[in-house]
């Protein structure tokens, strides 16, 4: 196993914790230590997240030094850079599972930051403790209870985890989240984050039956070739609209990509194409990637690529 430390409180827990799991259960652990260079004293915190790693018994640390660019804000180019290392990690270790230490309340605040740019079930359901290669063992403990740990087993020791000042940075969306889940308990009563997790969890079920009734309808109902996708109106309006909806953004993805950018103002403009029919020209897509209506078909068509 890999598992991805910071210095943090979280991942030193949860390094110290697989540092006694694995072994008994015949496996071996790698922690990687992601340098996102963003901060002038970035080295030495790596350094002393390895100190602290070895402590506890962990022979195999790595310190991967990576380049944040600078697409998609701060945050989200972080987060590429470092799941990046902690594949390339896991590959040269013959790994597939990396351990992550997200916890409930870094579940709960991203599904509030979520819900606040009025996102879906499967992006409602936030994290998962399982989703392959990427493990959590930690999502259904407290930040709190996590950090209690964190104070025993390293703080009493001499090795401080590293408190990151972009936590606090109030520039991050994350953070001012955090400090709005916080304003939120104090109006509305202890177990907010609880409630919030428990309602990812929910609606990771919830998702994943649609998800799986979508793939079946798909298979049934559209035809695919390399640049275009074509289903029957009729076929498409006796489904449920949540169904037809991720019919239509699966036939965008297969022509796209997963990194399509298709928006809710698109699904709805191509939906209503099919339930509202009144003659609309075609629907423009990222991709480019037009929609139309054809003989009573729904056909989603890659324009060529320039070379």
């Amino acid at each position: 196993m890999v598992v991805g430390c910071s210095g943090g409180p979280d991942s030193l827990v949860l390094a110290d914790a697989a540092a006694w799991a694995v072994p008994r259960a015949g496996g071996s652990l790698t922690v990687c230590i992601v340098d996102h260079g963003l901060q002038a004293d970035s080295a030495q915190v790596a350094h002393r997240a390895a100190d602290a790693c070895r402590s506890v018994g962990i022979d195999d640390v790595e310190i991967r030094r990576v380049q944040v660019a600078d697409e998609g804000g701060p945050e989200a180019a972080a987060r590429r850079a470092r799941r990046a290392a902690l594949e390339q990690v896991a590959r040269e270790r013959g790994s597939q599972q990396i351990l992550l230490a997200h916890t409930l309340d870094d579940q709960a605040e991203t599904v509030l930051l979520r819900l606040a740019r009025g996102s879906g079930a499967r992006s409602l359901a936030a994290m998962r403790s399982c989703d392959p290669p990427w493990h959590r063992p930690f999502l259904g403990s407290t930040r709190a209870q996590v950090h209690e740990v964190a104070q025993e087993r390293f703080t009493a020791r001499g090795f401080a985890p590293w408190d990151d000042p972009h936590n606090h940075d109030p520039r991050y969306a994350r953070v001012r989240v955090r400090r709005s889940l916080g304003v939120l308990e104090a109006e509305l009563g202890p177990g907010l984050a609880q409630s919030l997790a428990r309602s990812a969890a929910l609606l990771g079920d919830d998702a994943e039956a649609l998800e799986t009734w979508t793939r079946g309808e798909f298979e049934r109902i559209v035809e695919c070739e390399p640049h275009r996708c074509a289903v029957s109106t009729d076929a498409l309006s006796e489904l449920p609209r949540a169904i037809r909806t991720r019919i239509i953004r699966a036939m965008h993805q297969h022509l796209a990509g997963i990194g399509d950018d298709l928006t809710f103002d698109h699904i709805q403009q191509v939906e209503a194409m099919v339930s509202r029919w009144k003659g609309q020209g075609p629907a423009r897509l990222p991709g480019p990637i037009e929609a139309r209506i054809e003989c009573g078909r729904l056909t989603l068509t890659a324009e060529p690529r320039e070379i």
